[in-house]
C-alpha cells in the first residue's frame, strides 16, 4: 500500500505517534510523509522515505491518508485530500476525537484490518461557501467538513442575519452568529451550542443560531440539497469560519452555502460505530444502574 502520513500540529504526542507508525508499517508499505516531520526523524533514515508538502496537490495513487492528531488534524487534512476520493484514517493523539477512527495504541490492529479489508468507507457531506463570482476569498478551498460559521466581529451588538432556503424566506436571526453544519459537524461547535446530534450518513444540513435574542429560535434540520442564502443587515465586517479557517469579510457580501459536489471519505472499522462512539465520548449510560448492559 501507498500511505501518506499527515500531521497538522508538531506536538510531541503526534510526532511520537508518527515515528511509531513509520516503524510499524514502513517495511511492507510505501510511505509518503509530511515534510513537517522530516527534521524529527533520524537523519540516517530520511533517505528511505518520500516527503510531501501538505500545501501541494496529493498524488492520485495514494491508497490512504493517515491524519495523526485530533479532530482538528482531520479538518485540516481535507485541504490536502481535496476531491481526490482518497480515504482518511484518523489516528487520535488528542482528547475527544469524534472523527478519529482509532487511538494511537491500536495502529497495529488498524493496519491488519485495512490489509484484510475489514473496514467501511464513510462518505461525509462537504459544504461549499460562495461570496459571489467577484470575490476570491475562498478560491483556494471554499469547503468545510464540519461547519461554516458567521460571527460578529469587534462589536457587542447582535447581528441581524436574514436567511433564505431555496429562495424561500426563513427568518431573521438576531443573534451572535449562525452555524451551518454538516452531520459530521453536529458533534462539534453546533453541539456545544445546543444543536442536535446527527448520524454522519444523514443527508441533512443543520442551521443553529448562536445565542439568539429570541429564545424560541432553535436548531433547524433541512435537506442537504438545499441552497442557503444569507444577508447581514447593517454592520461593517464579520468573521466567517470555514472549519478551522477564519476570514474577515464585509457584511455587505451575500453568503451562499450549499452541499459540495464531492464527499470526504473516512475509514470506519467493523468493530466501531457512531452510536458506540457517542456512548464512549459523551459518557452516555455510564451509570451504575447500567453496569450489566452490554456495550
Amino acid at each position: 500500500m501507498k500511505i501518506a502520513l499527515y500531521i497538522a500540529f508538531q506536538n510531541k504526542s503526534s510526532i511520537d505517534c508518527c515515528k511509531e507508525i513509520i516503524e510499524l508499517i514502513s517495511d511492507n508499505n510505501q510511505l509518503i510523509i509530511d515534510s513537517k516531520v522530516k527534521n524529527d526523524l533520524d537523519e540516517s533514515k530520511r533517505d528511505n522515505f518520500i516527503f510531501f508538502d501538505s500545501n501541494e496537490l496529493i498524488d492520485s495513487d495514494i491508497d490512504f491518508v493517515f491524519a495523526i492528531g485530533g479532530d482538528g488534524t482531520i479538518l485540516r487534512s481535507i485541504t490536502y485530500v481535496k476531491d481526490s476520493n482518497i480515504p482518511i484514517l484518523g489516528v487520535n493523539t488528542g482528547r475527544l476525537g469524534f472523527l478519529t477512527s482509532i487511538q494511537k495504541e491500536s495502529i497495529s490492529d488498524a493496519i491488519s484490518h485495512i490489509k484484510n479489508k475489514e473496514y467501511t468507507v464513510i462518505e461525509r457531506t462537504i459544504l461549499k461557501v460562495n461570496l459571489g463570482s467577484s470575490n476570491n476569498t475562498f478560491a483556494n478551498y471554499p469547503y468545510a467538513l464540519n461547519e461554516i460559521t458567521i460571527q460578529r466581529k469587534d462589536t457587542t451588538s447582535l447581528l441581524n442575519i436574514s436567511c433564505e432556503i431555496n429562495d424561500n424566506y426563513l427568518t431573521n436571526y438576531w443573534s451572535d452568529g449562525l452555524i451551518v453544519s454538516t452531520p459530521t459537524g453536529s458533534t462539534g461547535y453546533s453541539l456545544s451550542n445546543g444543536g442536535s446530534i446527527v448520524s454522519p450518513e444523514s443527508n441533512v444540513i443543520l442551521l443553529n443560531p448562536i445565542a439568539p435574542h429570541n429564545i424560541n429560535m432553535r436548531s433547524l434540520v433541512i435537506p442537504d440539497n438545499s441552497n442557503i442564502k444569507i444577508d447581514i443587515e447593517g454592520g461593517n465586517e464579520i468573521n466567517l469560519s470555514v472549519d478551522s479557517r477564519m476570514y474577515s469579510i464585509s457584511s455587505s457580501n451575500q453568503i451562499e452555502i450549499s452541499k459540495a459536489d464531492f464527499t470526504i471519505k473516512t475509514i470506519k472499522f467493523d468493530d466501531d460505530n457512531f452510536y458506540k462512539r457517542l456512548r464512549e465520548k459523551l459518557f452516555w449510560g455510564q451509570d451504575m444502574r447500567n453496569k450489566n448492559i452490554n456495550n
